[in-house]
C-alpha cells in the first residue's frame, strides 16, 4: 500500500514506523526539513519537505499513485486542504485528517466531510480521544491503563501486581481451576521492561505489568482476583479546564451513576467557558498547583484527581501534590513518552497519552479488511485487535489450539453472534465471528494474512 503522511510530528512519525515496518511504501511530507530528515534517516520510508498542502509537494511525494493520504500536521486548515487537494487534483481513495477545533467537530456540521464538499473519510479528534481515554481510566480506577472492545462488552485492563496479589507464582493454566467462571485471560505481561505473551505454563510475580482482556460485567471481579480496589469513583477533580478537561465533565454529567466532578482551570476565560457549558460541575478558577485551591476543592475527600492541562510537568507535579493531600488516585495527562517510567517513583496511577490514543484511531481506519478496532500499547510494542473472521481466512472453520498463531498472538475474547466467549483451545472460530487478540508489533503482519485481509480492503 502506498501512503503520504502529512506531519512528521510525533503522531505522523509513529504511523510512519508502524507502517513502513510492514513493508508498505511511506512518503512523509513536513515543511520542517529537520523532522524529514529524522524520519527519512530512523524509518524506511521517503521524505519530502515542503507545505503538504501545495499540489507540487504532492506532486513529489506520489499522490498519483498514492493508496491513502494522512493528514496530521499541527494545523487543521492544511489537513482540511491537504485532503481536499488529494481528492480534486489527484483522486487520492482514502483520507484521514486529525482536527482539533471544536468548531470543526460540531455534530451539526458534519455535512462538511461529504464528497462533494470537503472529501475526508474520517475524521480524528485527539481531544475527543484523549476525553474517552480519560473516563476509561476512571472506569476502572485501579488499572493503568484500559480500552473497551466489542461495543463497549470487552474491556482490556492493564494491571501493575503487587506483593499482596492473590495468585503470584500461580501457572496461568490454574486461574481457570480456581476461578471458572472469570471470563478474564491474561494476554500480555511486561517485566522488566520487556512484553511478552505468556504461555499456560507461566507465572506472574510481584512488579509484573499485565494486559487483561475480560468481559465489562467480569471487572470489579477481575481487579480483585489481582489484589485490585474495585472502589467505584464518586467524586473527582479535574485540573484542566481546556478541551479535553471540558470534555470529559460534560460526559461525566451525562452519565447515568452520578459523579461529582470540580474543574480547576488556571486561565479565566477558559474557566468561563467552561462555567457556562457545564451545568453541575462547580469550576474554580486558580491554579491547580495551589495547595489552597486544592484544599478549597476538597481534595482530601475526592476519589481521583484527574490532571490534563496542556503542559506534563505540571500534570505530573499537580498529580503528587493531590496525592500528598490524601486523593487515592491519581491520573494524568502525558505527551513525553520519556516521562512514563517516572510514574512509578512518583506514585502517579495512571497516565494517558494522546500520541498513543491518536495512533490507535488511525491505525484503526488504515488496517485492512474486517479490522473494527485497534489500541496501541506502550511504545507501539503490541496491538490489541478487534476484527471479524471472513470465510476467506485461513483460521475459519479451526479450533484455536489448530490455528498456527506466532508466539507473541493470543486470543482474549470472542463473540458469535450476541453471545461473548472465553475462548479455549478447543473454541472454534467460524466466519463471522469477532474476535479480540493481543499481538506483539512483530507478529501484526502473520495476524493480517492469517485474517485474510487484504481482498477486502476499500
Amino acid at each position: 500500500m502506498k501512503v503520504i503522511i502529512c506531519g512528521a510530528g510525533q503522531v505522523g512519525w509513529q504511523i510512519a514506523r508502524h507502517l513502513s515496518s510492514e513493508n508498505n511504501d511511506v512518503t512523509v511530507v513536513d515543511n520542517n526539513a529537520e523532522l524529514v530528515r529524522r524520519a527519512t534517516d530512523t524509518l524506511d520510508v521517503q521524505g519530502i519537505a515542503g507545505f503538504a498542502s501545495y499540489p507540487d509537494i504532492l506532486t513529489r511525494a506520489g499522490a498519483r499513485d498514492a493508496d491513502m493520504i494522512i493528514a496530521a500536521t499541527h494545523s487543521d486548515e492544511v489537513n482540511m486542504v491537504t485532503c481536499q487537494v488529494a481528492h480534486s487534483v489527484f483522486a487520492v481513495p482514502r483520507k484521514i485528517a486529525r482536527l482539533r477545533a471544536q468548531s470543526y467537530l460540531d455534530a451539526i456540521y458534519s455535512d462538511l466531510y461529504r464528497r462533494d464538499h470537503m472529501p475526508i473519510d474520517v475524521v480524528i479528534s485527539p481531544e475527543r480521544e484523549v476525553a474517552a481515554a480519560a473516563l476509561q481510566r476512571l472506569s476502572a480506577p485501579s488499572a493503568f491503563d484500559t480500552e473497551s472492545f466489542l461495543e463497549g462488552r470487552v474491556q482490556l485492563l492493564g494491571i501493575l501486581l503487587e506483593e499482596d496479589c492473590p495468585v503470584l507464582n500461580t501457572p496461568l493454566r490454574q486461574l481457570t481451576d480456581l476461578f471458572s467462571t472469570l471470563t478474564a485471560i491474561v494476554v500480555g505481561v511486561r517485566r522488566e521492561g520487556s512484553l511478552f505473551a505468556p504461555e499456560p505454563g507461566d507465572q506472574l510475580f510481584a512488579g509484573d505489568e499485565i494486559y487483561v482482556v475480560t468481559q465489562s460485567a467480569d471487572i470489579n471481579r477481575t481487579m480483585e482476583v489481582f489484589g485490585k480496589d474495585s472502589k467505584k469513583q464518586e467524586r473527582v477533580v479535574i485540573i484542566g479546564g481546556g478541551n479535553v478537561g471540558l470534555a470529559v465533565a460534560s460526559r461525566l454529567e451525562k452519565q447515568a451513576t452520578r459523579i461529582r466532578a470540580k474543574v480547576i482551570e488556571k486561565n479565566r476565560r477558559c474557566a468561563e467557558r467552561a462555567a457556562d457549558a457545564l451545568e453541575r460541575t462547580i469550576v474554580l478558577n486558580g491554579d491547580g498547583m495551589s495547595a489552597e485551591l486544592l484544599s478549597e476543592a476538597n481534595i482530601d475527600r475526592a476519589d481521583a484527581v484527574l490532571a490534563v492541562t496542556d503542559d506534563d510537568k505540571t500534570n505530573m507535579l499537580v498529580a503528587v501534590r493531590a496525592k500528598a493531600a490524601g486523593c487515592p488516585m491519581a491520573i494524568c495527562l502525558v505527551n513525553d513518552p520519556t516521562l512514563t517510567p517516572l510514574m512509578g517513583p512518583l506514585d502517579i496511577d495512571a497516565y494517558i497519552n494522546p500520541r498513543a490514543t491518536t495512533v490507535s484511531s488511525i491505525l484503526r481506519h488504515i488496517r485492512h479488511g474486517r479490522v473494527r478496532d485497534i489500541y496501541s500499547i506502550g511504545d507501539a510494542e503490541a496491538e490489541v485487535i478487534e476484527a471479524q473472521v471472513l470465510s476467506t481466512s485461513p483460521i475459519s472453520g479451526q479450533a484455536i489450539r489448530d490455528v498456527d498463531f506466532p508466539e507473541g498472538v493470543l486470543v482474549g475474547a470472542v463473540q458469535k453472534g450476541d453471545k461473548i466467549v472465553r475462548p479455549t483451545g478447543g473454541t472454534r472460530i467460524e466466519e463471522g465471528d469477532v474476535i479480540v487478540l493481543f499481538s506483539l508489533a512483530a507478529d501484526v503482519p502473520e495476524v493480517e494474512r492469517l485474517l485474510q485481509v487484504s481482498i477486502d480492503f476499500f
